[in-house]
């Protein structure tokens, strides 16, 4: 394939899949992958499970080797922001001075965490703090790690997935509590059934779970940070977890113009508003291949499928070979306690549910419709029935298109 050079911007496992796939494709050009955080990329899924709980090193996070960068012939650069973006000149600056031309451009930006924000807002203690930490990267694993083990009492702050998982890794150590806004602690994707499932097995394994916890400030004083809630309930600890979601980073991509809403708009080719310009994992809004509309997927399988998928496109872009539209069934995992749950599709907006096994056991099924078809699946200890869920899923999807 004729040589050139794509730039990659961002090194998860979206970018870092990309540059692989590109060479596995056979593309002979240069590829410059570039990523503002330091040091090798690296398994995100580990940040709240393994590196947090301490039963993996950041070696073993790795998702490559640093031999394995030099051996494919892609430039890796940790450490480097990229500032600017222009699209007519086929042009990014980083924030080291040097400006690189493109003949296809990666987005992979991926996300942050969203801050706490309160009604009304009267957190005194925002951000990183002395205290008040969030969790997506490896450095905040660290530094959230050390604070865990010389601590007494922790308060999370939101109770989906990334939440529940710093629950799980502190509680064999400080007294842990939950805030969660809504009914039940990971009700946005779970049948009610699961949700109370897995409160109570946070609550079997000494943390304390508070739902309905509308937050009205979060100040800190002598005894520790203290969180207080609208109905008048107010709860102590010497270090606050904020866990209410992600943000995506799409702060370059606007500033150079191209279409943005929650996320870097794309096609189904990863093809962004501007020629030339793609974008992959977390950061991209891509059309719902089964739903309809649009969707921003934020798990770890999403982004190394995208990636892949984004990275085919390219070349395709290049060569003027047709790729292959993505339209893969979303899925992930959570583990809690040793509990593998396992979820696949869309089923925050499931109409009904059909469980088989017995939820009380950890031993389950549950599919999740939509206008009679099959949208949803959440699992545990069945992670076979995952993969045929996802299957036919993606077969009736394709069984009503042809009918249309």
């Amino acid at each position: 394939m004729a040589a050139g050079r794509i730039v990659i911007v961002g090194t998860g496992v979206a970018g870092a899949t990309a540059a692989e796939t590109l060479r596995k494709e056979g593309y002979d050009g240069q590829v410059v992958l570039i990523g503002d955080e330091p040091g090798l990329p690296y398994r995100r899924t580990m940040v709240s499970k393994e590196l947090l709980s301490g039963t993996a090193t950041p070696e073993r996070a790795q998702l490559k080797p640093a031999q394995f960068w030099a051996d494919n012939n892609v430039e890796l650069r940790a450490g480097v922001s990229v500032t600017e973006i222009d699209p007519e000149a086929r042009t990014i600056a980083t924030d080291d001075g040097e400006t690189l031309a493109y003949d296809a451009l990666l987005l992979a930006t991926g996300g942050r965490p969203r801050e706490l924000t309160l009604a009304p807002a009267a957190v005194s203690a925002p951000g990183l703090d002395s205290g008040v930490h969030h969790l997506r990267t490896l450095r905040d694993a660290q530094s959230l790690g050390s604070a865990l083990a010389e601590a007494r009492s922790v308060l999370i702050v939101g109770g989906g997935l990334i939440g529940c998982e710093v629950a799980a890794a502190a509680s064999s150590g400080p007294a842990v509590t939950i805030l969660e806004s809504g009914g039940a602690i990971l009700e946005r994707v779970l049948p009610h059934e699961v949700s109370v499932m897995l409160g109570k097995l946070h609550t079997a394994n000494g943390v304390d779970v508070q739902a309905g916890v509308a937050l009205t400030g979060i100040v800190r004083g002598p005894a520790g940070f203290t969180a207080t809630a609208a109905d008048g309930r107010s709860w102590t600890a010497d270090v606050v977890v904020v866990a209410v979601g992600m943000a995506p980073n799409t702060e370059l991509a606007e500033a150079a113009g191209l279409a943005v809403s929650d996320g870097i708009l794309v096609d189904e080719f990863c093809a962004t508003s501007a020629p030339g310009i793609f974008a992959a994992g977390d950061v991209a809004r891509l059309p719902n291949p089964v739903l309809g509309g649009t969707h921003r997927v934020e798990h770890w399988n999403h982004a190394q499928s995208h990636g892949a998928a984004a990275a085919r496109a390219m070349l395709g872009g290049i060569s003027g070979v047709a790729a292959e539209p993505y339209a893969d069934v979303p899925w992930c995992w959570t583990n809690q306690y040793g509990k593998n749950v396992q979820i696949a599709g869309w089923p925050g907006v499931a109409q009904k549910w059909a469980v088989d096994g017995s939820v009380a056991d950890h031993d389950f099924t549950a599919l999740a419709t939509r206008d009679d078809r099959l949208i949803g699946a959440v699992t545990l200890g069945r992670p076979k029935d995952v993969r045929s869920a996802r299957a036919r899923i993606a077969a009736e999807h394709d069984a009503v298109g042809s009918r249309v």
